[in-house]
């Protein structure tokens, strides 16, 4: 065997007794940080099950990193509150988290956490909310409570309990974190900016701003088209100044949720401020939030010969100027 030979085999001799000697517990010991390192991610550094995803979250002014930490611990944002603060003394400072309202969108682990509070990233884009033209303030309260995370519905009703009509539907854009009062507040003005440009042409009509609101959340609820909502509201006024009732079944739905194919002769027969087979002139108050063909459709009524008018199935109005043929087109559409 050469010189050169025998170096060789010495040096494949000496390597394989390396990896005899060191290799086995090298390894070793990478699997058991490996492990640490998952056993770390999975209970301390991951997402909780119960993460506040899609939620609002406040991180109130003045308190101490410590005190964050367990707040957000007990809002189920954090696993381990301590190793929390570790991570934002190691990356920044105490002083720089920022306080103020965070929208989680989905479950983040801690340290995405901890960038985001660092940061002030708080994720509050507007949001916008499409309010349907006769939406009552019940069926609002769903809507925004689906959109906005903060909105609270219960505060909204309360705060709406006797401004049923005079919430203007249209497409609202409010921040993740707007307030049952904030949206309320944005409606009305809405509704005052609107029915401001028409204060002329409600004073020529001789009706109050109440009765021109009442009368245009029942043409919502009557009928979709503006020629209709025209010709319906003619009738209606019509019917009022010779002293007959409006005979409308719109206000049923929104007192006891039964529209014109549910409706049963002891509905039409029991007397409540809503029921306009049993009593003259317009319900008690709205019953809905109007928008603005409505409200025009009120004040702009179109005169016609009719007196009676009823809705098909298909949703098509059929008029006509005697209860005679109100009745033949009943069978005809209805019955």
């Amino acid at each position: 065997m050469s010189e050169r030979e025998h170096n060789l085999w010495s040096y494949w001799y000496r390597l394989k007794e390396f990896e005899f000697v060191y290799r086995r517990p090298i390894r070793g010991a990478l699997i058991a940080l490996f492990a640490a390192l998952l056993l770390a991610y999975q209970f301390l550094l991951k997402a909780r099950g119960d993460f506040p995803a899609g939620e609002m979250v406040h991180v109130e002014r003045g308190l101490s990193l410590g005190e964050i930490a367990r707040e957000l611990e007990t809002k189920r944002v954090l696993r381990a509150p301590g190793l929390f603060e570790f991570t934002i003394r190691l990356f920044g400072d105490s002083r720089d988290v920022m306080a103020g309202d965070y929208l989680f969108t989905k479950r983040i682990a801690m340290p995405r956490v901890a960038w985001r509070l660092l940061h002030g990233t708080f994720n509050l884009t507007p949001v916008a909310v499409t309010v349907p033209e006769g939406t009552t303030r019940k069926a609002m309260a769903e809507l925004y409570a689906k959109r906005i995370p903060s909105f609270d519905g219960n505060a909204f009703l309360a705060a709406t309990e006797r401004k049923e009509g005079y919430l203007f539907p249209d497409t609202y854009f409010f921040f993740p974190n707007a307030t049952s009062g904030q949206v309320v507040a944005e409606m009305e003005r809405n509704f005052n900016a609107k029915l401001g440009t028409l204060e002329d042409d409600i004073e020529k009509t001789g009706h109050s701003v109440r009765g021109i609101i009442i009368m245009a959340s029942i043409l919502e609820g009557e009928a979709h088209r503006s020629e209709d909502r025209k010709i319906i509201a003619g009738i209606l006024w019509k019917r009022i100044k010779l002293g007959m009732p409006l005979q409308v079944d719109a206000p049923f739905l929104y007192e006891i949720g039964k529209n014109t194919y549910e409706l049963t002769t002891n509905d039409l027969a029991a007397d409540s401020p809503y029921n306009t087979y049993t009593r003259r002139g317009l319900p008690a108050g709205p019953i809905g939030n109007p928008g603005l063909d409505a409200i025009l459709a009120t004040l702009y009524p179109t005169e016609s010969p009719f007196l009676y008018y009823l809705s098909d199935r298909g949703g098509t109005i059929h008029y006509s100027a005697t209860f005679e043929k109100h009745k033949q087109n009943k069978m005809l559409y209805i019955d």
